[in-house]
């Protein structure tokens, strides 16, 4: 069946078409699940140069490594259908999901794993550099900028510890506070103490010269030599979908996003509804979500078979 063509009715259908997803679908394949993955085609990490810290993976280009996958799990007669779920409704046994297309197919358990949107801050120059020399994840890209001059940004209460997890990569780290506010005595001592600089005021703009960043400049006119700008920003959920079913994102325990949460095994609230990845864990990276998407599947394989058991049982 081509990408894009869907039947009627699925086993289980997997919003989302990254490592967590493919993952998901891939186990769920294999045990002779009928599964479509539904993509929107928006990855992401697609901005970055490639995918660190996944053993045996290690820089493959973002795009490569779900071409891959989307390989993969064809040869075991998944599906991949491209388009946007706008709502999923229903209940266990025969969910509907429906896509801004028009098209809508039927599901028994549905597989959630549609990450997260990074909400960057207005500051000129961050989107247009975004994974490229503005950065978040120093397990991402920690190494690619070693002994460069590292500008924080400071967008919410984890720029302190951001820092320092930069500061093992950098001699040369400096602190923007921008409108955040004085840093708590603690952190400014720890800051301190591992020579990371801090800059008050708030901050205007990137400077940048060709294709990268030179500094950062300050509303007051002041420019700080910078080579890379760390941004933690803030982490939403893509699930907006699953509204209608009564599922909501919520705020995550570290102050960073929001996102939906679940039981050990992506269970979540709602029966028949598993989530995996980003959308649940807001600092899972490649290899974490595609585990947590296989993981997810088994237990969604697992649900079925007892099901299945249970009506065989009845029918006998």
């Amino acid at each position: 069946m081509k990408d894009g063509a869907m039947k009627d009715a699925y086993d289980v259908v997997v919003v989302g078409g990254a490592a967590a997803g493919l993952s998901g679908a891939l186990v769920l394949a294999r045990s002779r699940r009928s599964v479509v993955v539904v993509d929107a085609g928006q990855p992401r990490n697609a901005p970055a140069e490639g995918v660190h810290g996944l053993l045996a993976r290690e820089g493959m280009p973002p795009g490569e490594l779900l071409e891959r996958g989307r390989d993969e799990i064809r040869q075991y007669g998944a599906e991949i259908a491209t388009g946007t779920v706008e709502a999923v409704t229903g209940g266990v046994g025969r969910f509907a999901v429906a896509l801004t297309d028009g098209r809508t197919v039927t599901a028994r358990r549905v597989l959630v794993a549609t990450g997260l949107v990074d909400e960057l801050p207005e500051v000129d120059g961050v989107r247009e550099r975004w994974g490229r020399d503005v950065v978040h994840c120093p397990y991402c890209h920690g190494w690619e900028v070693r002994d460069q001059a590292i500008g924080v940004l400071a967008t919410g209460p984890m720029a302190a510890h951001q820092a320092l997890l930069f500061r093992q990569l950098s001699d040369d780290v400096t602190v923007f506070v921008n409108d955040q506010g004085a840093l708590p005595k603690e952190q400014a001592e720890q800051l301190a103490a591992r020579g990371v600089a801090v800059v008050e005021g708030a901050v205007e703009a990137l400077e940048i010269s060709g294709d990268r960043i030179t500094g950062v400049r300050l509303v007051d006119g002041t420019t700080i030599p910078r080579d890379v700008v760390a941004v933690g920003a803030r982490m939403s959920a893509r699930v907006e979908f699953l509204a209608p079913l009564g599922i909501k994102p919520v705020e995550h325990p570290s102050g960073m996003g929001t996102h939906v949460p679940c039981d050990p095994t992506g269970r979540t609230d709602v029966a028949g509804v598993w989530i995996a990845g980003n959308a649940t864990d807001l600092s899972a990276q490649v290899g974490a979500a595609a585990a947590a998407g296989a993981f997810a599947a088994a237990q969604i394989n697992t649900d079925l078979v007892a099901e299945e058991a249970r009506s065989a049982v009845a029918a006998r």
